[in-house]
């Protein structure tokens, strides 16, 4: 079972359909993993070609999810358009510990939409009874000086 932090860093899309027809779109980030959310900030004006360089981080308690990147435009005074999404298997990232920075397919309606670049980064937490055993060691050895 995989206990620790998973890194995402979100670099870069392209060629995402621009979903606003008078203007370029301003895509965001919604990363779904589990029950945790987050959100990226807003690539203002920037497109089919968003970029954010943004890190986040999750916390993982077991394996056997996926990560989930929806790419949304946020439009002022209507509801936001749903650019695409992304799925993530983070089978690989939690095993080897690092996946560089890779592309994903954005799709919707299953159709290709685009892609998203990511990195994943995983640091696996040490197990309870392995830190225990490692402060009885250090504690143990000692003889203490009577009076």
């Amino acid at each position: 079972m995989a206990q620790g932090t998973l890194e995402v860093v979100l670099v870069n899309a392209k060629g995402l359909e621009n979903t606003d027809f008078l203007n370029n779109m301003d895509p965001y980030v919604i990363l779904n993993y589990r029950s945790q959310k987050q959100k990226s900030s807003i690539a203002s004006g920037q497109g089919s070609t968003p970029e954010w360089n943004e890190t986040f981080v999750f916390n993982v308690n077991s394996g056997g999810a996926d990560l989930i990147l929806k790419i949304m435009d946020s439009d002022y005074g209507t509801e936001d358009d749903c650019v695409g999404e992304a799925v993530i298997p983070l089978e690989a990232a939690l095993h080897e510990g690092r996946i560089p920075t890779t592309s994903y397919n954005v799709v919707k309606d299953q159709v290709f939409c685009g892609q998203i670049r990511v990195g994943l980064s995983f640091t696996r937490e040490a197990h309870r009874r392995d830190r225990g055993m490692q402060a009885e060691e250090e504690s143990y050895g000692g003889w203490k000086h009577s009076s």
